[in-house]
């Protein structure tokens, strides 16, 4: 092992005296079964933790140069018989080849760390079935979720939670001592029975994102035929002109943000829904429907392609003097100009509108990057809740109201120009400005102190129509009870 980061244990052993929960690392040996490169990412990391390392392998000596030289590489029957907690690293299918080690296992800890190719790929999980071939054993599930880069690099530099589950409370203390050890946190996910949704999780394809990516290309492909209709077809059917051209960089860059700016309006929509019913039921305790429910969990998947729909329409938008067909533009233009002699070409209403609209466009997606910026973990988990909220709510809303002019801006007087209506069709920037001013709208009534009082008492607890009891004293200096209803 050479020196820096991997060389140093993660917690030093000092920091462990003190707190009884933690065994000290030194001391302790731990077994590997395997020789994969999980398995000698697992040694590096026990290693560099403290632990005294034996490697348990079917050719030790070819196999020695592949772990660090403080790891004891021997065969897996001597293996086993040094260390009383083993981590079996190697694939469901050779679990049978271990059966000829069932006398020395017999009371040992197995660690699971084994995940599947598929989810659900068999009845019962890795786990569950490597136990029910050493009965004598006690089998934890634990570090699937683990990578293998995550241990060599160490903690810090990937996903710090360790799951783990056994039906054995001992063992699971055990190995989550461990994980601490090895500068993991450990989570108690239960028996044995949750093993399998736990070998599901790393099979799972960005789970919270399927819902918004299909409702971005869905917005995107109604707003590229919307637009290809407008731009290609309609100047074909209408003056014979072939502009198949404008398809890869004018039609994409028209639409992306469209998509962009009714993404961001569809993070803060399901907070107006959420609002008007409570509001109209006079509780926060009534559930929300499912698709509601469903669409406030994915506000910030939304947002953050919101964010990479505007980023796109940025850099689409500086490549759009690089066309070939902008630089034919340009010259036909200045040739007209030259033959009818045109020499003042400046129209005031034009710059300013341009000036403004670049401008502000900018504001919005230096904005929407700073909301994106903040919901990354790393960066969430140092803000307090006031300050999270106060950037992704009142900053964002800003950025949408942001959006709204930068919209507008473009749009100027062209929306009550007929021309601009291809096919009765109304130009598309004037189709994503309904969403955002509902928003918009919402919210300013939302801000009225009539209203605003109102939700703020639903979400401190207030009910339409709860009775409470209250006591009132009497003549006689005695106490009497009696019931009203808590919203008179």
């Amino acid at each position: 092992m050479s020196g820096g980061d991997m060389a140093k244990p993660l917690l030093d052993h000092r920091n462990t005296e003190g707190d009884p929960s933690i065994t000290p690392a030194a001391g302790r040996s731990i077994g590997v079964l395997g020789s994969g490169d999980f398995a000698r990412s697992l040694a590096i990391r026990l290693v560099c933790s403290g632990f005294k390392v034996v490697v348990g392998s079917r050719n030790p000596k070819r196999k020695a140069s592949l772990f660090p030289s403080a790891a004891e590489v021997t065969f897996q029957a001597e293996a086993v018989k040094k260390t009383d907690v083993i981590f079996v690293a190697v694939f469901r299918e050779h679990y049978s080849t271990l059966c000829d080690l069932a006398d020395v296992l017999a009371g040992k800890i197995l660690v699971d760390v084994s995940n599947n190719t598929e989810i659900n790929h068999h009845k019962e999980s890795n786990a569950e079935y490597l136990a029910s071939l050493f009965p004598a054993c006690t089998v934890v599930k634990g570090f699937n979720v683990v990578s293998a880069w995550t241990l060599q690099s160490g903690a810090r530099d990937g996903n710090k939670q360790v799951l783990i589950c056994s039906n054995n409370q001992e063992a699971k203390r055990i190995v989550a001592e461990i994980a601490q050890v090895m500068g993991f946190t450990p989570v108690d996910m239960g028996c044995m029975s949750s093993a399998c949704e736990i070998e599901n999780i790393p099979l799972r394809l960005l789970p919270a994102w399927k819902i918004p990516i299909f409702l971005a290309l869905g917005l995107f492909l109604c707003f590229f035929t919307y637009n290809l209709i407008r731009q290609v077809i309609h100047p074909y059917i209408r003056e014979h002109k072939n502009k198949l051209y404008k398809i890869p960089i004018e039609v994409v860059n028209t639409t992306l943000p469209c998509v962009s700016y009714v993404m961001l309006s569809l993070v803060y929509l399901p907070g107006v829904l959420a609002a008007c019913s409570q509001l109209y039921y006079g509780t926060k305790y009534r559930r929300f429907p499912d698709w509601l429910d469903q669409w406030l969990q994915h506000r910030k998947q939304i947002g953050l392609l919101s964010f990479f729909c505007a980023a796109l329409h940025a850099v689409y938008s500086l490549c759009l003097p690089m066309r070939r067909s902008h630089r034919y533009q340009l010259i036909e233009t200045a040739v007209k100009q030259a033959v009818e002699k045109k020499m003042n070409i400046w129209v005031e209403e034009e710059v300013w509108r341009m000036e403004i609209y670049i401008s502000v466009g900018i504001i919005a997606l230096g904005l929407l990057s700073l909301l994106a910026i903040t919901s990354l973990p790393s960066i969430a988990n140092s803000l307090n809740w006031r300050e999270f909220s106060c950037i992704q709510s009142t900053l964002g809303f800003i950025a949408l109201v942001i959006s709204t002019l930068h919209t507008l801006t473009y749009g100027w007087s062209r929306a009550f120009d007929e021309n601009q209506y291809k096919f009765y069709l109304p130009p598309t920037y004037t189709l994503t400005l309904l969403v955002p001013c509902t928003v918009i709208l919402a919210k300013v009534i939302f801000s009225l102190p009539c209203i605003q009082q109102r939700l703020l008492r639903i979400r401190r607890g207030w009910e339409k129509g709860r009775y409470v009891k209250f006591v009132l004293p009497s003549a006689t200096g005695e106490y009497s009870s009696g019931e009203t209803s808590s919203n008179v």
